[in-house]
């Protein structure tokens, strides 16, 4: 599954951060069933469930988001973004859970076949992990999100025109053009194309977020793994 070997502790992180996670996803489509609750202290539970867990509070999320599934035990994205917490703060075994629960109330939900497969993916699962983009994908052709992991995960097998048809759907979705643009870029690079490499690493610095910006931790990661993908280049083509 790894193609980042050049630095063992880069290494890790890229294990760590290399999926598209789906925050926004999953709590975009909370707020939207919000609107059809009868009070506002399940919305409220939710947006602050947000919020810790983009600070990094994971604890504080998980209580929050429990307590909404106390609520309403049949809720499926609750579950859902449960999980998603659950995976961020390294209880894979609970996320699982959660996310196989969610699939269970709601057989369509796309964003949870979407993360169970960055599950099977971090534990190398991975034709498991496809079968979940695939799933991803067919209920929702715009997942943006599944096209990008999908095309990871072929190119982890080495199958990297099927990880670049991947990344230039995802291209004509108009969204994280950023995050393909890096993840195109390291598969030419590793597919030995180092000029398309080079303007795609490129372009994807114009779009990813400083290292300072916190708002986008998944993005200030890539773009430092970014960095390091360039520099790996560019000393191979002077070597």
């Amino acid at each position: 599954m790894n193609t980042h070997s050049f630095l063992a502790d880069d290494d890790q992180q890229s294990k760590q951060y290399k999926y598209v996670l789906n925050y926004t996803i999953n709590f975009q489509e909370q707020r939207m069933n919000d609107r059809s609750e009868s009070t506002l202290g399940d919305s409220y539970l939710r947006s602050c469930a947000l919020k810790s867990a983009q600070q990094g509070d994971y604890t504080e999320a998980i209580a929050l988001l429990s307590q909404l599934i106390s609520r309403h035990p049949h809720n499926a994205v609750d579950y859902n973004n449960r999980g998603l917490i659950y995976f961020q703060s390294g209880e894979k075994q609970k996320a699982l859970s959660d996310y196989n629960t969610a699939l269970k109330i709601n057989p369509n939900l796309a964003s949870a076949y979407n993360n169970r497969a960055n599950y099977y993916a971090a534990c190398g699962e991975l034709a498991a992990a496809l079968a979940d983009y695939d799933q991803a994908i067919n209920f929702n052709p715009r997942h943006v999100r599944a096209w990008i992991n999908r095309g990871i995960t072929w190119r982890d097998l080495g199958q990297y025109e099927e990880a670049i048809e991947n990344f230039e759907v995802a291209l004509l979705l108009g969204q994280l053009e950023g995050h393909i643009w890096a993840e195109r870029g390291r598969t030419y690079h590793l597919w030995g194309d180092w000029n398309c490499a080079i303007a795609d690493y490129r372009r994807a610095l114009t779009q990813l977020p400083s290292i300072d910006n916190s708002k986008d931790i998944t993005g200030c990661r890539l773009r430092l793994q970014l960095k390091n993908w360039l520099n790996e280049l560019l000393s191979e083509s002077t070597s």
